[in-house]
């Protein structure tokens, strides 16, 4: 860190930094914009990292994040019991939930089925899955993982325990709205072929 900071300013930017999807100008930037705070405004910044730090755990159901035991899109009545969406992590949720689309349930799984980082399947919520297919027996069960090598490994591994169980669909990939052709790589136009539907 430069000497150009004091010391406890260079500590926040370091800190800062350690933020995904922060780099050091931005972490500047944010250390700046904080110490012009008043007090007040940074003593409700760290109650609220802390609150949620202490409170924020995993739902006892789907294992999205949740600060009771079940969380609010399980405890929801309204929504198909019987639907299952399995993601990778709660980001997933959170954006899936913005196209208000979905009005099923989802299942969180923690990750992805990567060998190479150590992780296999139980590292993951996957048993907790498959009991809780068996126990609800739900209809369908969408699977929105990722189109990388260890998201299509745990598509395969998921789709060979759960169809003796259920219906197992997975997400179509393909082209953003307003993309060209020319552009899209060959995987995408692959998926964007693959998850093509009747007119």
């Amino acid at each position: 860190m430069s000497s150009a900071y004091t010391r406890p300013l260079a500590r926040l930017i370091e800190r800062l930094q350690r933020l995904p999807g922060v780099g050091p100008k931005s972490a500047q930037r944010l250390a700046l914009h904080l110490l012009k705070q008043p007090d007040q405004e940074i003593h409700a910044l760290a109650e609220a990292l802390l609150e949620a730090k202490q409170k924020v755990g995993q739902c006892q159901v789907c294992y999205h994040l949740s600060a009771e035991p079940v969380c609010d899109i399980c405890a929801n009545l309204e929504r198909d019991n019987q639907t299952i969406c399995v993601v990778t992590d709660s980001r997933d949720v959170i954006a899936l939930e913005k196209t208000r689309e979905y009005r099923g349930k989802y299942h969180v799984l923690g990750g992805v089925i990567s060998p190479m980082d150590g992780i296999g399947p139980e590292q993951l919520t996957i048993n907790a899955l498959v009991k809780r297919v068996g126990a609800t027996q739900s209809k369908e069960v969408i699977l929105a993982l990722s189109p990388t090598i260890e998201g299509e490994t745990t598509i395969l591994y998921l789709g060979r325990l759960l169809q003796p169980l259920t219906r197992v669909t997975r997400i179509a990939f393909g082209l953003p709205v307003g993309g060209d052709l020319e552009y899209a790589d060959e995987l995408t136009l692959a998926k964007a072929l693959e998850g093509r539907r009747e007119l």
